[in-house]
């Protein structure tokens, strides 16, 4: 085992570990983690292994494959954080609502003009 290879795997360790402290009970998403830290861990430790799964699937190199699979793992954070914060608006949105409403409750206001603008 090389350095880099030293290197990568804990990066990819303390990721892993920080997410899952993170993440805590969000069983899906733990076990997607696991399994991208697993694949990770194993394309680090054996480096052919991904052109060899390259050429099965017809594309020239590991690291193209790599790179191919990381721009759908891409998309799909994206899309997830995209759908999370919309459901973040909505919740704000419905909570700032309510609590305009109730305010308008406690001070309804007055059809009467200040005194220093009646006629």
């Amino acid at each position: 085992m090389n350095n880099i290879q030293l290197v990568l795997l804990t990066g990819v360790a303390f990721i892993g570990f920080y997410f899952i402290v993170r993440l805590k009970k969000r069983l899906l998403d733990i076990l997607f983690l696991l399994a991208l830290v697993a694949t990770a861990m194993v394309f680090i430790i054996w480096p052919d292994m991904t052109t060899r799964l390259a050429k099965f699937l017809g594309v020239g190199r590991g690291a193209d494959l790599v790179f191919y699979v990381s721009i759908l793992i891409f998309w799909f954070v994206i899309l997830k954080l995209y759908v999370r914060m919309r459901k973040l608006e909505q919740t704000f949105t419905e909570l700032i609502r309510q609590d305009a409403l109730q305010k308008a409750q406690q001070f309804p206001h007055t059809t009467s003009l200040p005194n220093d603008k009646q006629r």
